[in-house]
């Protein structure tokens, strides 16, 4: 059995081992393995040893000489020694001490840092696109007016948010109609105020106004809201064409995501002709569809080309997350152009049609009408009725008697009420087209002047 000394550094500083206690030559067994003793001789009191050699079978004789020898409260020292030095150990718990190197400086370990030097041009083009840009986009907060107990009067409350850019010098704000549903659903007159607009100043803080109702379509998700607000600090966006736009070519969407104001995700344009299914509950053709990251929040917001050109209006996105997925769509900015002048000068949007009432899908298909957009009435003094289209009747005994079917305007094809009215939607008010019509068994055309669609 081998022995080895053991050090009786736990017993406190300052502590001084009694020779009235320990006045010979003491023992300590460290886990039967190994034996430590104190001398009295030894330089300042210290306990030190030299390994020696027990026989194993005379351990246990060494445990009743301890126990013999040692007083009983030495006997609970020791022990007590023996259990902080294992468990209080420096190497254990003052390893951070351990690692530390007084040696060296801190301007010895710090590495040097070099410049980042001048962006690259790809990267320089779209920091200058965003800087540009980033002030035309606004954040909305739409409100709705509520009583508020205990108090005369009215007070404004935020239910929802999104982004609009800035259309032009005049303080009008276009967005999506959503952005601003609830507070359309209590319909509120021109020039209530909807929602409060965050502009962004040039020394980068926010200024906020109240936005006031101009005009909304919900066929197209679109909306007008007018601040007054100086005409230094509204800069109008850049609007292009959504015509020219191709797969594969970048696209940029500013926004305000999760309340995050003026943010910027980069992409392409991913698809074009896309139906859109509009938070606001609408379907709408001739989407733009993107993979640069759109998020609740970015809405009304805008989708940029390479060249800093509004083409689209950021409106919905394709996920079964409730965030962005790779897959966003925009409303093109050629259907913006032609709705937002509109709402701006009349407050609503005057459609173009023949103003006649169409078979809704289902009685269609009740009728057997497969293809086609099926006539039902048409009103006495419309253009339409003019111009000799025929309308469903009931014949003798009851009979229902169809009426004319639209099969295409213009040689573009029409299969039910909706792309009848997709359709119309590339025409004014005033255009004549040429309707080919299913009548009975025989096919005919038919020129017909356009007019201001009812609601």
């Amino acid at each position: 059995m081998q022995v080895s000394a053991c050090n009786f550094w736990s017993l406190g500083a300052g502590t001084q081992v009694s020779s009235s206690v320990l006045r010979r030559r003491e023992l300590c067994v460290d886990g039967m393995s190994s034996v430590c003793s104190y001398s009295q001789e030894s330089p300042h009191d210290a306990v030190s040893c030299h390994p020696i050699s027990i026989p194993r079978d005379e351990a246990q004789d060494l445990s009743r000489l301890l126990k013999k020898t040692v007083p009983s409260p030495t006997r609970r020292r020791l022990l007590a020694s023996l259990v902080m030095y294992s468990s209080y150990h420096p190497s254990r718990y003052l390893s951070a001490q351990a690692l530390g190197d007084p040696s060296v400086t801190i301007e010895e370990v710090t590495p040097p840092v070099f410049p980042s030097g001048p962006l690259f041009p790809t990267e320089d083009r779209i920091v200058q696109l965003f800087e540009r840009n980033t002030y035309s986009v606004v954040n909305i907060f739409d409100v709705t007016l509520r009583p508020q107990l205990n108090v005369t009067g009215v007070v404004e409350i935020p239910e929802g948010n999104g982004s609009g850019v800035v259309w032009d010098e005049e303080g009008h704000i276009v967005t999506n109609y959503h952005v601003i549903g609830n507070a359309l659903s209590r319909n509120p007159s021109p020039g209530q105020v909807v929602a409060r607009v965050n502009i962004l100043a040039s020394e980068g803080v926010q200024k906020n106004f109240e936005g006031k109702l101009i005009g909304a379509d919900r066929a197209k998700d679109l909306a007008v809201l007018k601040v007054e607000a100086p005409r230094d600090l509204l800069r109008p966006i850049k609007v292009g064409q959504s015509s020219s736009v191709k797969v594969g070519q970048q696209s940029l969407a500013i926004g305000n995501p999760f309340g995050f104001d003026h943010t910027l995700t980069v992409g392409v344009i991913s698809g074009l002709n896309r139906e859109i299914f509009s938070r606001a509950g609408v379907t709408i053709g001739g989407g733009i569809q993107t993979d640069a990251a759109i998020n609740p929040g970015n809405s009304g917001g805008p989708l940029l080309d390479s060249k800093g050109s509004l083409i689209g209006i950021n409106t919905a996105i394709f996920t079964q997350t409730g965030t962005s997925a790779g897959v966003g769509f925009a409303i093109p900015s050629s259907t913006v152009v032609k709705i937002v002048p509109q709402l701006i000068q009349f407050g609503k949007v005057v459609r173009a049609g023949i103003n006649v009432d169409i078979a809704p899908d289902l009685i269609a298909s009740q009728l057997n009408v497969r293809n086609g957009a099926l006539i039902i009435q048409i009103p006495g003094n419309s253009l339409a009725a003019k111009a000799g289209l025929n309308p469903t009747t009931r014949g003798f005994a009851g009979k229902i008697i169809l009426g004319d079917i639209i099969v295409a305007v213009d040689n573009k094809p029409v299969k039910n009420k909706a792309e009848l009215l997709k359709v119309l939607d590339d025409y004014n008010v005033g255009d004549k087209v040429i309707l080919q019509i299913q009548r009975g068994g025989e096919t005919l055309e038919l020129a017909v002047e356009l007019e201001e669609q009812r609601s």
